[in-house]
């Protein structure tokens, strides 16, 4: 064991990153998530952001767990702890950490290569050789290896041991043996600490009372639970990263919640299908059938989707589809993050088409907007799509505990039943009987005077084909009028207004809204002063249009090369568009306040030279 270049540095209590690097499939993803759940219990703010291949086992993995003991969201950008158990990247680990940092390592193996750096503290401890010498079969060493180094991280920073053993009894319940060889691993960890470091670190772990009442969660999960709540009973889907764990979420919860406990009936339905385009032809089916459906994708499932989502919007058929974001183009980066399909799923399908979307910014909005979504797609009978991302969608994220009002009824727009059937001469699907341009329809099986014919190609009003020009283009102008009336309904802007007034502004959208606020403090502190709007629905407000008129310059921040939602304002509003500084980061990583914060810098200064 051995210790190299113990630095001292200045005390930091609650405020640092914890940076994991690994092999995938070695089974260090329940070791890390000990880690920051243990973190967590402690009642200290944490952010936890998984950083994987997307291969199945071989490839190197990071783990990063940001202690934040001023809440905030997003990453910090620098790696003050690294815990680099992967020999492949020692040398990039090495360079990763922060000067007066710490780097945790297995030195089973000798690594002089990591004396390099002076200004890091670099601490080996022969983690592999421990294990193996207390465990006899090969995977066991393995997994009990990641074991170790959480005992070790929590010997160096104070992290409770009797927190993280209350979290492996949680884990392994009533498996005793389970809990106790990942305790003994645990303490391998502290005890080979305690040999080898016996001077206090730098970086401290220390109780605090900051996370009563919130919860860890990924908004994939957070969603499935949306559906659950919002009504649905019917999804469909094919696997693909990183959506698919959205669609296991509702399984779960359905087995849970969707089961009658007399007769074991299941209440629901979930079909994998063969391929997407199969996935979103079968819960059109099943909503124009009544049910509440909905299919979980990313980017190029939305692409496979496009004729029928075109078929949905044009029949008028409700349907909710949920994009987890990842990548592209093609099959790009599966398992990194980016806001790439704005404008694919605002415009999706051939032809003249206008979606409403929604975009969460976090899990506890996923729980939210999924519920709003449904009552979305209903009341205006049409596609919504649901747009999240990977960092969203995949990654633990402490978000204030959900709630939920008892007397929610589901909006199902307007449907005639039975009785009003009854009661009316003559019923035309498509046709606008009050003036909002959104029609009435009926459920298979209500009543024969309900039924109808749903057409993808050209129909009038009342429902019937047609190829005459004008018929086309009334049904074709009725449906713009619908998408232009969800403006006002579609989940609002949220404007955060900055200490002094401002002509200064910054506009961006879901996953960024973490690293956005964070920035805004920074440049406060510099004397910068920003307002911030978030959007959360499309189509937009007045009030995004009156945002941006009231502001000189607006930096509209978002994880895309081609400036998306920059475009969507220029061709939606009439906003002057030389105002919009387009600030883009797409390299795949969750948003970092830094690169905000220096976009900004540097635009001030460039305009004030």
């Amino acid at each position: 064991m051995n210790v190299v270049a113990d630095i001292q540095a200045d005390v930091r209590v609650n405020d640092f990153v914890i940076k994991i690097a690994n092999v995938n499939g070695t089974g260090s993803a329940s070791a890390n998530g000990l880690l920051m759940k243990a973190i967590f219990r402690m009642g200290v703010p944490v952010v936890g952001k998984n950083l994987f291949p997307s291969n199945i086992q071989g490839l190197p993995t990071w783990y990063e767990i940001r202690l934040t003991k001023d809440s905030h969201m997003a990453r910090s950008g620098s790696t003050e702890f690294m815990v680099a158990m992967n020999a492949e990247t020692y040398a990039q680990d090495l360079k990763e950490v922060a000067p007066g940092g710490y780097l945790l390592y297995d030195n089973t193996w000798p690594r002089p290569d990591l004396h390099a750096r002076t200004d890091i503290t670099a601490i080996g401890v022969p983690l592999a050789r421990l294990c193996n010498a207390q465990f006899d079969n090969a995977r066991t060493r393995v997994l009990m290896k990641n074991m170790a180094y959480v005992g070790a991280v929590a010997g160096l920073t104070g992290l409770d041991v009797g927190v993280i053993r209350g979290l492996v009894e949680e884990m392994f319940g009533t498996k005793a043996h389970l809990i106790e060889a990942n305790m003994k691993a645990i303490q391998i960890g502290l005890d080979a600490i305690a040999e080898v470091h016996k001077e206090p670190v730098s970086l401290k772990i220390e109780t605090m009372d900051k996370t009563a009442g919130h919860v860890m969660i990924d908004g994939n999960t957070a969603a499935a639970l949306g559906c659950l709540y919002a009504g649905a009973t019917f999804g469909a889907w094919y696997p693909i990263t990183p959506s698919t764990s959205l669609m296991d979420g509702f399984k779960m919860v359905c087995e849970k919640y969707r089961v009658d406990k007399d007769t074991g009936r299941k209440n629901y339905c979930i079909i994998q299908a063969e391929d997407e385009l199969a996935s979103v032809g079968m819960a059109i089916g099943a909503s124009w059938n009544g049910a509440r459906s909905f299919t979980p994708t990313s980017g190029p499932g939305i692409s496979l989707m496009s004729e029928f989502i075109g078929f949905a919007y044009y029949g008028e058929v409700p349907l909710v589809l949920f994009d987890v974001q990842r990548a592209g183009p093609s099959t790009g980066l599966p398992t990194r993050t980016q806001q790439c399909d704005l404008q694919l799923a605002a415009y999706a399908s051939h032809g003249d088409t206008k979606h409403i979307c929604v975009y969460p910014a976090d899990p506890k909005e996923c729980f939210e907007m999924a519920v709003q979504a449904f009552d979305l797609a209903d009341r205006f009978q049409t596609p919504v799509f649901f747009m999240t991302d990977l960092d969203i969608g995949m990654n633990d994220w402490m978000v204030p505990e959900f709630e939920w009002d008892d007397s929610f009824q589901p909006d199902r727009g307007k449907v005639l039943g039975k009785d009003e059937l009854e009661k009316i001469e003559k019923y035309y699907r498509y046709e606008d009987r009050d003036g909002d341009a959104i029609p009435y329809r009926t459920i298979p099986g209500e009543h024969p005077k309900g039924a109808y014919f749903t057409r993808g190609s050209g129909h009038n009003w009342k429902g019937g084909y047609t190829e005459d020009g004008g018929e086309y283009k009334e049904v074709l102008d009725r449906l713009t009028r619908k998408w232009e009336s969800a403006a006002e309904v579609v989940p609002g802007p949220i404007i955060v207004e900055a200490a002094e007034p401002t002509k200064r502004a910054i506009i961006s959208i879901g996953g960024c809204d973490g690293a956005v606020r964070e920035a805004m403090t920074r440049l406060q502190q510099d004397g910068v002063h920003v307002n911030y709007l978030r959007v959360r629905g499309f189509p937009f407000s007045a009030e995004i249009e009156s945002f941006i008129d009231a502001h000189d310059e607006v930096y509209v921040v978002e994880q895309n090369r081609d400036a998306q939602l920059r475009g969507m304002l220029i061709g939606e509003t009439n906003v002057e568009k030389s105002k919009l500084v387009p600030l883009l980061d797409y390299a795949g990583m969750p948003a970092d306040p830094t690169f905000i914060y220096e976009g900004v810098k540097a635009h001030c200064l460039n305009a004030e030279a």
